[in-house]
């Protein structure tokens, strides 16, 4: 096997031997693409899965899905996006809103799903305020929740800010932390620091505490009668609010459901105009499911009046947890796992039907037939606020330039600088095609508009080059010249004949993939640079969605079956 080999253990090697291992891709090349891991394909709808045209729903009970978890809510939601794209479509919805708790993470697989069947999209979260502490091994998790739909990519960028800030104020993981008022000033445009503390535990009392940034409160809706399909009359929202959300009140641990099984009707009312107060009232509707407890009926009565009393709309959905009914077993199973319980010890807590999955609109129809309009009312909200995600474009922090100097004139200064080191002077060039290469690479940066992208990387290069820590650009970056001439990369692509157009061209999606390898020793100097330079909003790391492995998943699987 040779000296320099890596250990195998015998397990592997008999596995290697007996040819139950998976093979290597044929086509990889060994180079800085992914080919030679292991990666999710590209998503492929089931063949008896017609994609749809635009226009082409079912008109007689237009319905969407405006409350939905994935199995991104780690061990709540027990259906993967592709699943719920895939039963939507089935089930003729308008649309369908991807909201798992206090994460956006299964957006882009939903999305690819959704778009391969021709379902529109429509993106949020559930936040949850008040925790105290982490929550795994707790039957019942604490804290309110409230729903944040993006209504336009300006309000997916304000959901993730407030996602950030929340997750970074809880200091740990599965604690955000981040309260009413924090939440709205962010969904106003307001950029509190990212470490800002939770002013309030809980939401409680309706009693104003200061906001992070200035908010106008909505003015009294004028005194026409609302229906009770929708409870909602015609307002402005004011300046200041915040327009690109809409905030929906929640499954039984929202604010408003929750005051109105713990105080009664008084506090949820009050709940609720805190929440209008905040978001405005038409950003804030009522949210009305059944799931055939019978209690529900009672509650969405109760609901409804205390909407049409504060002119708030009326919504209904299905604050749904898996794709079909079968899928019940295992979100139930999860839920075990989650509370470190057995189903025997759970059992009073879990829900006694297979009730939270997707319901066609005739469906809910019939379910809410009592409150007429709400179900067709979730069709409209969804058109208003289906978006495609390939319309997010985050964009990198400001590079700060010296005086006298824009972007893009300080990178040419930069390369010019080190041109004349790599290839010498313009009149005299160790190679004649360089800097006409070096002039057409910096002329396509500018048109693209990444000069602060390359400025960004050379400074993270020059932070390591000044501090002796080992570092090399690497990959497809060596194509360029600029890159050879600001010194992130060592290859030098004109003498080497490499075609530039393989790095960067107009034809390409986002900014060029520059990899940096950096001395693993002294790695965390770099990164604590990032972070100091540029600040905490602007810098994060790249995190990996992990995967049971499968011996973790029998012994956890049989601990809530009782095996344990």
């Amino acid at each position: 096997m040779g000296w320099r080999n890596p250990p195998v253990p015998w397990q592997e090697l008999e596995a290697r031997l007996s040819g139950r291992t998976r093979p290597f891709p044929a086509d990889g090349d060994g180079g800085d693409s992914p080919a030679w891991s292991y990666h999710r394909q590209p998503y492929q709808p089931p063949e008896d899965l017609k994609p749809r045209r635009p226009g082409t729903f079912p008109q007689a009970h237009p319905y969407a899905e405006l409350h939905c978890h994935s199995n991104f809510s780690f061990l709540d939601g027990a259906s993967h996006p592709e699943e719920l794209a895939e039963e939507a479509a089935r089930l003729g919805l308008t649309a369908l809103a991807l909201t798992d708790h206090d994460g956006l993470y299964g957006v882009v697989r939903f999305a690819e799903a959704a778009a391969a069947v021709g379902l529109p999209t429509v993106f949020g979260a559930e936040l949850t305020l008040g925790l105290g502490r982490r929550q795994a091994g707790v039957a019942d998790p604490e804290g309110h929740h409230l729903i944040v739909l993006a209504r336009d990519a300006t309000g997916y960028a304000r959901l993730s800010r407030a996602i950030s800030t929340a997750q970074m104020a809880g200091r740990e993981k599965g604690k955000p932390q981040i309260d009413l008022e924090t939440l709205a000033a962010i969904g106003a445009g307001a950029q509190p620091p990212i470490f800002r503390a939770a002013a309030t535990p809980a939401p409680a009392a309706p009693t104003p505490a200061a906001p992070a940034a200035p908010a106008t409160t909505a003015a009294p809706a004028a005194p026409t009668a609302p229906s009770r399909a929708t409870g909602a009359t015609p307002d402005g929202a004011g300046a200041g609010t915040p327009d690109h959300w809409l905030i929906l009140t929640g499954c039984r641990k929202g604010v408003v459901p929750r005051a109105l099984l713990e105080h009664g009707p008084a506090a949820a009312k009050a709940e609720l105009a805190r929440l209008q107060r905040l978001f405005g009232r038409p950003n804030v509707v009522v949210e009305l499911w059944d799931h055939g407890d019978p209690l529900d009926s009672a509650r969405n009565d109760a609901l409804a009046d205390i909407a049409i009393a504060s002119h708030a709309e009326l919504v209904a959905t299905n604050n749904v947890h898996y794709h079909n009914p079968p899928r019940r077993k295992l979100a139930t199973a999860m839920a075990a796992v989650r509370a470190r319980r057995s189903l025997d010890d759970l059992e009073g807590w879990l829900p006694a039907a297979a009730a939270a999955h997707l319901r066609s609109g005739a469906e809910q129809a019939r379910r809410f037939a009592r409150y007429p309009g709400v179900v067709e009312r979730a069709a409209a909200l969804a058109a208003d606020c289906a978006f495609d995600l390939h319309l997010v474009a985050p964009k990198l922090p400001p590079y700060p330039a010296p005086p006298g100097h824009s972007e893009m004139s300080w990178l040419r200064n930069l390369t010019e600088d080190g041109a004349r080191t790599r290839y010498g002077t313009r009149q005299h060039p160790t190679h004649p095609r360089a800097y006409a290469q070096i002039d057409h690479e910096l002329a396509m940066i500018d048109q693209l508009g990444f000069a602060g992208y390359f400025l960004i990387v050379w400074d993270i290069v020059q932070f390591c080059r000044t501090h002796d820590i080992y570092c090399q650009g690497r990959g497809s970056a060596a194509n360029s010249a600029v890159c050879y001439a600001l010194g992130i990369t060592n290859a030098d692509a004109v003498g080497l004949g490499l075609l530039f157009e393989r790095f960067l061209s107009p034809e390409r999606d986002g900014p060029p993939d520059i990899d940096v390898d950096i001395e693993s020793d002294r790695r965390e100097e770099a990164i604590q640079y990032v972070y100091n330079h540029y600040g905490r909003q602007h810098a994060a790391q790249v995190a990996n969605v992990i995967t049971y492995r499968p011996k973790s998943a029998v012994r956890d699987m049989g601990k809530a079956l009782g095996f344990a």
